[in-house]
């Protein structure tokens, strides 16, 4: 089966003919195509060539390092620019609060097992080992909905039954540890080939409702633990959170006020917006409201009275084995989750130089995994909305001229991405802010942070996330009046408009299925279902759609440079 035959946007020219060769007649044109179409035995030896290396063990570990090596020095270098400042607090708000929200679930529903300093810490482990070790230190691994849902569910299924849940997950851990080892010493990653913005579109919508619904549900929760005032305060901040964040996302986008004040805007006014509204709500008469905030422990210990050390050797052997299948599961989350967020944060709208490596990142989150496991906190992994956002707090952008409205005659612009600042400095400082996140005073501030505010952040990334969707995009499109849709979008391309209402509908009963599972007990099975969109996008839509069509409804998610790491260059 080959990969789906899509059109990068930057791919480039495939006619590599020099011009001075144009002029040779129209007989060496047709040698030329003869040559082209009568497969030489040296092509055929170098085609098994490379189909060899790709089924050999070990072989693109050893491509992702022997690539990215002479970037190592420069990666820490080139850390000189102002990109790095905001980019790095900007991305430890955005990495932390969200994060915190899920911390605060999973100490309901897992007995406590699971609380802010576990979640802190397994930011800090993920950031450290990823800006040291990492090909590509752009993903920011982070707390997300999916593992949050994973990680309760589990609970549900094994306490009942006496297992000790510490221990069973450190199992999960070391299993899916060695199946992620597995899978990358067999450069299992070249699957990546075949994900297209099929998936990663379908995908990043579902986690957008999520983070949609988990700040719905801090709200709901407000009446039963404060009372009704509190929650309809609470309901008023997070409005007001949200509104505000997103008038700055949309000014940072506008036309209003110069550019270097907009890009100040973008850069600080959602850090801004939470630290405002946490003592906003100590004005007047709502101080004398309560508002929950985050329940939190002393600094630098587990949430229960436990050493760090999950004592793993203290769990029956059936115990042991029936870790195994959950971490089956946890493996087939991770392989596309991470891996597809680790592939966003790359996409092509952003022009990369230096190159991914996506097997050996793949290991290295095995041993993420192993490492988490063991001193009992939950798995971080590269996530969306996170590492695309981290990427574009790096860029470097440019506005240009794109064409003049004919009824007004006003010049219309378009901000590019000239170039992203590779580094591995701000994941590393995200992770160590984190890490002094985790002392004392730094864990008191966080208490004052109303849950209203983090419902807030969590409506904003959510709405951010949703505005770049590649399905949102053809909602809206089929939405608009066909009289006043963009001359420019790409859609006017596909003849059938049918087409664009079946390729939408396929994308929205996937996300309705992967939505509605989460939400009962088989949520636990949820990876299968994520996975399953790309076979469904390389065997299903082709016998649904024409290839053009699907050349314009669902692009490469990456650049060809990038998929070069797992061998789609």
């Amino acid at each position: 089966m080959s990969p789906p035959d899509i059109t990068s946007p930057q791919s480039p020219s495939l006619d590599s003919t020099p011009p001075d060769d144009l002029s040779h007649g129209k007989a060496e044109e047709g040698q030329s195509q003869r040559t082209t179409q009568t497969p030489t035995p040296e092509v055929d030896s170098a085609e098994r060539e490379s189909i060899r290396r790709r089924f050999q063990l070990f072989q693109g570990i050893k491509h992702n390092l022997r690539r990215r090596a002479p970037f190592y020095w420069s990666d820490w270098t080139d850390a000189w620019n102002y990109r790095v400042i905001p980019a790095s607090a900007n991305i430890y708000f955005l990495n932390i609060l969200p994060a915190l929200a899920f911390s605060l679930e999973m100490f309901d529903r897992t007995d406590q097992s699971y609380g802010v300093n576990e979640v802190l810490l397994a930011a800090v482990i993920g950031s450290v080992i990823f800006s040291f070790f990492a090909t590509q230190p752009l993903p920011i691994l982070a707390i997300t909905g999916p593992i949050t849902v994973f990680n309760y569910t589990v609970y549900d299924i094994v306490t009942p039954r006496g297992t000790p849940y510490l221990p069973f997950m450190c199992w999960v851990g070391i299993w899916s540890g060695i199946m992620q080892w597995i899978l990358a010493i067999t450069n299992a990653c070249n699957a990546l080939t075949y994900v297209t913005r099929f998936s990663c579109d379908t995908f990043s919508f579902f986690v957008a409702v999520v983070y949609l619904e988990k700040g719905i549900q801090f709200l709901v929760r407000q009446w039963a633990l404060a009372g009704e005032t509190s929650a309809y305060l609470s309901i008023v901040v997070a409005l007001l959170t949200f509104m505000s964040g997103w008038i700055c996302l949309q000014t940072s986008r506008g036309t209003l006020f110069q550019r270097h004040i907009r890009k100040v805007i973008e850069d600080y006014g959602t850090p801004l917006t939470i630290v405002f509204f946490s003592g906003f709500v100590h004005l007047g008469f709502m101080r004398e409201i309560h508002l929950e905030t985050l329940p939190i422990s002393r600094a630098f210990f587990p949430t229960l009275d436990r050493p760090w050390l999950v004592r793993f050797w203290e769990i029956s052997v059936g115990d042991v084995f029936l870790a195994f299948p959950f971490a089956m599961l946890l493996t087939i989350l991770l392989f596309f989750d991470h891996n597809v967020s680790s592939l966003i944060a790359q996409g092509s709208e952003f022009p990369l130089r230096k190159p991914a490596g996506f097997h050996w990142d793949f290991f290295l989150l095995g041993v993420n995994s192993i490492i988490t496991g063991i001193i009992g906190v939950p798995l971080a992994y590269a996530h969306i909305p996170q590492s695309p956002f981290h990427t574009v707090s790096l860029s470097v952008t440019k506005d240009i001229a794109t064409y003049a409205d004919i009824d007004t005659g006003r010049q219309a612009s378009q901000r590019i991405v000239e170039r992203v600042v590779e580094q591995r400095v701000s994941n590393l400082a995200q992770g160590l802010l984190i890490l002094g996140t985790m002392t004392g005073p730094i864990l008191h501030a966080l208490k004052l942070i109303p849950q209203g505010v983090l419902a807030g952040l969590l409506f904003i990334m959510a709405f951010q996330a949703l505005q770049d969707n590649g399905l949102v995009q053809k909602i809206i499109f089929l939405a608009q009046d066909h009289r006043l849709r963009s001359a420019r979008s790409p859609f006017w391309r596909v003849t059938r408009r049918r087409a664009v209402w079946g390729f939408v509908g396929i994308q929205i009963v996937a996300f309705g299925c992967i939505l509605a599972v989460t939400q009962t007990v088989a949520a636990v099975a949820v990876p299968v279902l994520i996975m399953s969109l790309v076979p469904m996008r390389t065997v299903l839509l082709p016998m649904v759609f024409t290839l053009e069509e699907l050349r314009v409804l669902d692009v490469a998610t990456a650049s060809l440079f990038t998929m070069e790491s797992v061998g789609g260059g």
